[in-house]
């Protein structure tokens, strides 16, 4: 299949092209397109066999549920069962940006997108070209992240690119993302709701509002020394080429550790993620993701200085870990998710 790339100005999107995208999703296609999180693979909402061209492409397992993207609140409405109050101020809050609800669901929606189950996802995303895309495509849009399944989500165009090029009929280059981490999602079926995967909006953001608990899964709360398993404690996720080690703890304690794991694996090609705050005691081939103090760039960072050491072809990446806090919640879930071993310093 010859995949169209279509280059937009994500501030001042071109109409007329965005067009050409959205007569693609009506027509059951596939459209890669930018959000201010990462790149999505869009298809028609509604249109069960078009959804299940998603899976086909990202060789994504079947029991693994999708977002619905909407443009226009009332969309909820259509989609959604029951609407509690809550999420009513949350979308008011929030949305556009990138907090994903989930509600019981209406009949409208299909089992493939809910894979099977009684409830649906939804959000909005907070990026012009998205907005427009689901705006003229008439449909919500769902949605995973534009990559094989497993690896780490796309940020840039050059990442969809490499992925899933020739599989799908177009792609849409919007530039890089400005978040860099999926949205978050919480179950509103519940009481109190579940945080069940950090993102852009963070557990501290989201207690000024409503009563939330954490969910085990998205502290990805695994034994150290362990392999671990996800989404939903199921499959690994967001994970490179390379096996990646974690090290989590104190600073000083994790800058030995790792300066040890690189004395252990001499004669092997290291990849090394650290901060503003540590790239001096480590020695070649070390990723400055950001510094610790700005979790934002972090966030935004983190799954491109993954596939760019996938494309330096290391044999064995070492990452330090963050602190919990705020957006460092979503960054550990990603690294957690992603790591063959977590190794507590």
């Amino acid at each position: 299949m010859e995949t169209r790339i279509i280059k937009i100005d994500q501030m001042n999107p071109d109409i007329k092209k965005i067009k050409i995208a959205a007569n693609i999703i009506k027509k059951g296609g596939l459209v890669a397109f930018p959000t201010e999180t990462v790149y999505g693979l869009g298809a028609n909402s509604l249109n069960s066999e078009a959804v299940l061209k998603i899976f086909k492409v990202k060789n994504r397992p079947a029991d693994n549920p999708l977002i619905n993207h909407i443009a226009n609140k009332e969309w909820i409405y259509k989609l959604a069962e029951k609407v509690p109050e809550e999420a009513i101020m949350l979308a008011e809050t929030f949305w556009p940006g990138p907090l994903t609800m989930i509600f019981k669901k209406r009949k409208i929606v299909p089992d493939v997108v809910t894979a099977g189950l009684k409830t649906t996802a939804i959000r909005m995303p907070k990026n012009k070209i998205a907005l427009n895309l689901i705006k003229y495509s008439q449909c919500p849009i769902a949605a995973p992240s534009a990559n094989t399944s497993g690896r780490p989500s796309p940020t840039m165009a050059e990442h969809v690119i490499h992925d899933i090029c020739g599989k799908i009929e177009c792609i849409i280059d919007g530039g890089k993302t400005n978040i860099g981490v999926e949205s978050t999602v919480i179950d509103l079926t519940v009481h109190p709701p579940l945080l069940l995967r950090p993102g852009g909006v963070t557990y501290e953001m989201l207690k000024e509002f409503i009563d939330i608990k954490i969910h085990p899964a998205a502290k990805v709360m695994i034994k150290f020394n362990e392999k671990p398993a996800s989404p939903g404690m199921k499959y690994r996720h967001y994970a490179p080429k390379a096996d990646l080690i974690l090290v989590e703890g104190e600073i000083d304690d994790m800058i030995k550790k790792i300066q040890d794991i690189c004395v252990e694996n001499r004669g092997k090609k290291i990849g090394i993620i650290a901060t503003e705050e540590t790239k001096e005691f480590y020695g070649n081939n070390v990723r400055i993701i950001g510094s610790r103090k700005d979790m934002r760039t972090v966030a935004v960072n983190l799954f491109k200085i993954l596939r760019d050491f996938d494309n330096e072809g290391v044999d064995l990446i070492v990452s330090e870990g963050f602190s919990t806090k705020g957006l460092g919640l979503a960054v550990m879930n990603r690294l957690r998710k992603a790591a063959k071993t977590v190794i507590k310093a």
